[in-house]
């Protein structure tokens, strides 16, 4: 019975899964803060002692772009030695602030980058949810795009496990925001990843990063989400042509709870400390 027990134990393991994600790290090398006011790094090590300490422990941390702030050696550098003091699986796609090469030459021990010749694109299958990584960077430019050679690789990826629930991870969102200067840089030829995510009823969430805030939007039948920055985020302001601008709200994380019963739910968390929790009834049951 004890065994039997372990087992039906080790099967509902089997069958959940709980991920992590933070974006836009813009870490600067030497203590440079970003724009003159954002201390990158302090807000990245936060982030990281928020993730170590979740109870319970995520399964994997995705990090949806953004890496860093000009795609320097040195400021990988400084990236990856922040990153080491994470616990957990990391898995990494670029941003417009990212360089392919030296991100590449910075994480040779992460395998997964090397998967395709030209674009840090992958799929890692280790886990309850299969997750599939795209490279939307456009070299020197803010917006992003995914080439003809992307979406059939992703279309072809996805179509070997249809069965098995999949996150589709890219840095640029590919819906309208309603903040307008974000909106001048998002994810070029949107229809055509909606045409190919469209086909493939498993994916649970389309990911993305560069927006700097939570938030959702229904896209090619499934739901896209995207990731609060770790230190600075975009203002919400909705007005036509408002000014390009960030303001230090409380930066956060996303939890993406899989379970075979309940399929996925996403959660959004503070890394700032907040004072709580309180119940809601005292021991009687009673409040005043």
């Amino acid at each position: 019975m004890a065994d039997q027990g372990l087992n039906i134990q080790k099967d509902t393991h089997a069958q959940q899964c709980l991920i992590a994600q933070i974006s836009d790290p813009h870490i600067k090398a030497d203590g440079k803060l970003s724009y003159r006011q954002v201390d990158t790094a302090s807000a990245l090590r936060q982030a990281i002692s928020t993730l170590n300490q979740l109870a319970p422990r995520p399964d994997l941390v995705l990090i949806s772009g953004d890496l860093v702030d000009f795609g320097h050696p040195s400021e990988y550098a400084t990236f990856k030695q922040i990153l080491a003091e994470l616990t957990l699986p990391v898995y990494l796609i670029p941003g417009n602030h990212d360089n392919r090469e030296y991100l590449r030459a910075a994480f040779t021990e992460h395998r997964y980058l090397f998967q395709h010749r030209d674009y840090l694109q992958w799929v890692v299958d280790d886990y309850p949810v299969r997750i599939v990584g795209l490279d939307s960077s456009v070299p020197g430019k803010p917006y992003g795009e995914l080439s003809d050679e992307s979406l059939q690789w992703l279309d072809t990826t996805l179509a070997e496990q249809p069965e098995k629930p999949t996150l589709v991870m890219v840095h640029h969102h590919p819906f309208v925001s309603g903040i307008d200067h974000m909106d001048r840089q998002p994810l070029k030829r949107p229809d055509a990843l909606a045409d190919v995510i469209g086909k493939h009823a498993q994916v649970e969430r389309v990911l993305c990063g560069h927006l700097h805030r939570s938030i959702q939007a229904r896209f090619a039948n499934t739901l896209a989400i995207s990731c609060p920055g770790v230190s600075h985020q975009v203002s919400l302001d909705l007005t036509p042509n408002g000014p390009s601008s960030f303001q230090l709200e409380p930066p956060g994380y996303l939890l993406h709870q899989w379970s075979a019963a309940n399929g996925m739910v996403t959660h959004q968390g503070f890394i700032k400390r907040y004072p709580g929790p309180f119940p809601f009834f005292d021991a009687n049951g009673l409040i005043d």
